[in-house]
């Protein structure tokens, strides 16, 4: 059987799929389930083309990986075929353990388990099922292979994650801001003191890629009527687990309705084999079929919120530069009281919380420019550009959220 596939992508064009194992890991069903799943979930409430998905991006992602060590094989960095097959794979599994909404289900259902530690299990059980081919892809992911770019390549401010993700939610919005020229910058990087680096000349392009990351932020991933979207599917995912939990008849899914009633820990996929199956199984269309069951759920809570929900009849949100107090959020209590709500009832339709933008954490993960002269500076110092610098600030946002002329159902 050929493996070796070509596959035509909107914003690349082509995808080379280029080794039997990676084939056999696009085909494999925990990568096929990001077909299923949104890239940027409930984006399309605001920017109508963002449907495209986490498969998309993983594609992408393994694309530029691709192109990215090619380009550091021209500059003669010796790296072998199996290191190349490995980082590919790794960057194509690196989303694995997101689940539907991603990080609206990771607060609810799984509350305290992120979904990289889920993705390193589920990449584990791939090397079970695959015989150990992907022990290296594996250590790569976990940075504790010997070389440590490639860990970077994969995880860092630089990685083929950031660069598709900015380049690809930039086309499906239509955000050009987002538009970053990965194919120049990938040409700029290289290998310097076994870490990755940029050369000097590519200095405007980290630039762009920097200024681009902060405004797809605050114009899409943080842009306020996602987050008040955001907002009424997490109280609805609050208000079911508690319904489930009171041993309340929900309709779900098999998959669904176990992570409704069970609040399961990063320990539960190692003394339940079954549950990595039960995980694999949840996609945004669970969700989403649930959505529409429970609006006519006899909870009026439940059913108020799915209605909305589902009519795009959103919470009003304001932002704020400090935590809002009482003053604030008395009034809009009493707003709700007056339409006929408990008390019990007001926090569902009253929502808090915060937002943090920064485009480059300068601390944690510096970018590195290799200048003529081979010193290594921080992208911050190397460049002349003073807007660098103050992107390393972290700008913090408060908001609230509130059902306005709610009607509860029922």
């Amino acid at each position: 059987m050929n493996k070796r596939k070509i596959i035509n992508d909107p914003v690349y064009g082509f995808i080379s799929i280029s080794s039997d194992l990676l084939y056999d890991l696009v085909d494999h069903p925990y990568v096929q389930r990001l077909r299923r799943i949104k890239q940027l979930g409930l984006a399309d409430v605001v920017y109508p083309g963002a449907l495209h998905t986490r498969f998309h991006h993983a594609l992408g992602a393994m694309h530029l990986m691709g192109q990215a060590l090619r380009a550091l094989q021209e500059k003669g960095h010796m790296i072998w075929d199996l290191e190349f097959e490995a980082a590919q794979a790794a960057i194509l599994l690196h989303d694995l353990g997101h689940g539907p909404f991603s990080h609206v289900l990771e607060s609810v259902l799984m509350p305290g388990v992120e979904h990289e530690a889920v993705t390193l299990v589920m990449m584990k059980d791939l090397n079970r099922q695959m015989n150990g081919r992907l022990n290296m892809a594996i250590q790569m992911f976990e940075g504790t292979y010997p070389r440590k770019f490639f860990h970077q390549m994969v995880s860092s401010q630089l990685d083929m994650d950031r660069m598709d993700y900015l380049n690809r939610d930039s086309f499906y919005t239509g955000v050009i801001e987002g538009s970053i020229g990965a194919d120049r910058l990938i040409k700029m990087l290289d290998i310097s003191g076994d870490q990755l680096v940029v050369e000097e000349k590519g200095l405007l392009s980290i630039e762009n890629f920097l200024h681009a990351r902060r405004l797809m932020y605050w114009q899409v991933y943080l842009h306020k009527t996602l987050l008040s979207a955001q907002a009424m599917l997490t109280e609805i995912l609050f208000r079911a687990r508690e319904l489930a939990e009171t041993g309340e008849d929900l309709f779900a899914t098999q998959d669904f309705s176990r992570f409704l009633k069970t609040k399961f820990t990063l320990e539960d996929f190692d003394s339940q084999p079954d549950l990595l199956r039960s995980f694999n199984g949840l996609d945004d269309n669970d969700v989403w079929a649930s959505v529409k069951g429970w609006k006519s759920h006899a909870d009026p809570v439940l059913s108020t919120l799915c209605q909305m929900l589902l009519d795009r009849n959103l919470f009003k949100i304001t932002f704020y530069n400090t935590k809002p107090g009482e003053e604030i959020l008395q009034p809009l209590r009493e707003q709700l009281q007056l339409s006929g709500m408990s008390e019990k009832q007001i926090p569902y339709f009253l929502v808090t919380g915060e937002t943090i933008n920064s485009a480059y954490a300068k601390e944690q993960d510096p970018i590195r420019v290799k200048m003529k002269d081979g010193k290594l500076l921080d992208i911050a110092d190397a460049s002349d550009v003073p807007t660098i610098e103050a992107l390393t600030k972290i700008v913090r946002k408060y908001y609230v959220c509130w059902g306005k002329n709610v009607s509860l159902r029922g």
